[in-house]
Parts: structure tokens; C-alpha cells; sequence
């Protein structure tokens, strides 16, 4: 098969090496809440609970690593940035500190161990049991001809961190189990930007995971996003939360003014439907007008109910 022949939403694994549908039948996948305490969503919300109240401090589990000094994973492919954090105005971000109930505890800090020995800090959300959603350039970095080129070495994944707490332990992910597409493998193309660690034991069945969707633009304009994660700007391991509306829609990519800094890529960025979760884009890329994920379109809701499968 030539490359030009080649689906760029093919996927592919580190052992291996047409056109984008936007859903016009609202695919969709549910989400779980896992084992334990739930943040509920009143009827008729679209943004969480902690938006006008902060919550109560989780209780410390198993001691984090000092993440204190590293670099957002981003910054391995495409360098420093130019502009180090992207609020978007005035910094809205709630810090969440009941990272051990749901939806909270689905999102996972990421230290990335890349090719050379580098550590990099990102972030990843569960969509099943065995399977965390991340951003591609948290599972391949592009930087020919230097030794951190390609699929990174592991990632060491710590669901619903609280600084220095880690209420569910952590994990290591090695190299075989990480996947993401031809379209990012081959080339640092932001619209294809998304990957996948596959794990080997149920951990989302005590998390909890969220849903995702493939939805059209007639249902995704004017709804309010959320996204949570884990941003290098503010202290070590800690989650913080956002919502705002979707800025512009195109079939590969969702923007908006949520806002984020480096660390975040991979977040999940989701919308509140019924009271339930359903992930629309993965988040990746930052901006001075606004920040930008990958959307979630038929192609890659493809690819995320295959690697949860």
C-alpha cells in the first residue's frame, strides 16, 4: 500500500507501523461512574458542580513523584513555546481537590518517559476499563534525527492525582501497549492528533470512565464545554477544571476558550448530556485566540470503541 493510499485514522502500534465523516447520527458511547462517590449533575446543568462551590479535600493514598521542574510533553515535538500558558483572559480554572469521586478520578497525570530518558508531564482520561485517551504526542514524539524520536519508552499513569496523593496508586504503560494513527505517526499533523494506551487489567472498572461522541454541528454550537487536567503552571500533580463555549467547529477540530495550559494535552474536552459525560474532542494544542482539540468526528470514535474494546 502506497502512503498516499494510506487512511491517516488507520491505527497503528509501536510494532507496526479517506475522507473525515463528522457524525451525523450522534454516535455516541456511555459513560461509568466506576466504584464510589459521584459528583452529580442537577438536571438541566451543563458545566460541573464545583463551577460555583469548592469541595471538600480527598483523603492522601500513595505518595506521588515531585513533578515540580518538568516540561509539558508538547514541548518534545514542537519546542518552548512562544506563549508558556494559554488562558484565555482572566484565569477561571477551579482546582479540584475531590479527585477520588467521579468524573474526577477518570482523568490520569502522565509522566512521560520518552526515547532518551526524558520525562515529560501530560495528561489522559479512561473511556473503558482497559483503555486511556490521550493526545498523539503524548504516545510519539516527532523529533527526527535525535534519540527522543518516536513511540516514547512508558508512561507512568496516576488516576485522579491530588498533588502529592495518589487515591488509586499508579501504573506504568510500556512502549507495547501505546497506540495512536498513521496520520500522527507519519508527520506532526494536529488533526490527527489523538492516541491510546491499552492496558492489561480493568483499571477504569474502579475509576469510572467517560462516554464520547461523534456528534454534528447542529448539536455540539453553543454547547458548553468542560475539560479537567493536570497544567504545569500551577503546583505539582494538581487537577484543575474549566468550562466554556465551543469558539469554532471544523470536521477535525473543535476550539474553544477553555482554558488550559502546557501539561493538559490529552484532556478529555466533554459535554454534559442528561446528567452524563460524553467526551467531543481531545484536547492538544493552545493558541492566543483560542485553544483546540481534536475532534472527536466518525473516524476517531471509530478507533476509541475499538482500543476500549
Amino acid at each position: 500500500m502506497s502512503h498516499d493510499t494510506i487512511n491517516p485514522h488507520e491505527p497503528v502500534a509501536p510494532e507496526t507501523e479517506p475522507a473525515d465523516e463528522v457524525g451525523t447520527d450522534e454516535l455516541s458511547e456511555g459513560p461509568a461512574s466506576g466504584e464510589g462517590t459521584e459528583e452529580r449533575v442537577a438536571d438541566g446543568l451543563d458545566m460541573e458542580p464545583v463551577a460555583t462551590a469548592m469541595a471538600e479535600a480527598f483523603g492522601a493514598g500513595e505518595q506521588a513523584p515531585d513533578t515540580t521542574g518538568l516540561r509539558p510533553i508538547g514541548e518534545a515535538t514542537y519546542g518552548p513555546p512562544v506563549e508558556t500558558e494559554t488562558v484565555q483572559g482572566p484565569d477561571n480554572r477551579v482546582q479540584i481537590t475531590t479527585t477520588g469521586s467521579y468524573p474526577w478520578r477518570v482523568h490520569c497525570s502522565l509522566i512521560i518517559t520518552a526515547n532518551d530518558g526524558t520525562r515529560w508531564i501530560g495528561t489522559g482520561w479512561f473511556n473503558g476499563p482497559r483503555s486511556i485517551i490521550t493526545a498523539g504526542h503524548c504516545v510519539f514524539i516527532h523529533a527526527p534525527d535525535t534519540p527522543r524520536h518516536g513511540w516514547v519508552r512508558s508512561i507512568q499513569v496516576m488516576p485522579g492525582r491530588n498533588g502529592a496523593s495518589l487515591p488509586f496508586g499508579s501504573f506504568v504503560v510500556p512502549r507495547a501497549q501505546l497506540r495512536s494513527v498513521h496520520g500522527w505517526t507519519s508527520s506532526p499533523n494536529h488533526e490527527f492528533d489523538y492516541g491510546a494506551m491499552l492496558l492489561t487489567e480493568p483499571k477504569g472498572d474502579q475509576t469510572g470512565w467517560l462516554g464520547f461522541a461523534a456528534w454534528p454541528d447542529a448539536t455540539l454550537q453553543g454547547r458548553t464545554l468542560n475539560l479537567s487536567g493536570y497544567p504545569g503552571d500551577k503546583p505539582s500533580g494538581t487537577q484543575w477544571y474549566h468550562w466554556s463555549a465551543a469558539a469554532a467547529l471544523s470536521p477535525r477540530k473543535v476550539y474553544y476558550t477553555l482554558d488550559t495550559a502546557g501539561g493538559q494535552s490529552g484532556s478529555g474536552v466533554y459535554v454534559i448530556q442528561d446528567g452524563s459525560r460524553y467526551a467531543v474532542a481531545i484536547h492538544a494544542y493552545g493558541g492566543s485566540g483560542s485553544n483546540s482539540g481534536t475532534r472527536i468526528n466518525t473516524p476517531v470514535f471509530g478507533n476509541l470503541k475499538l482500543w476500549k474494546g
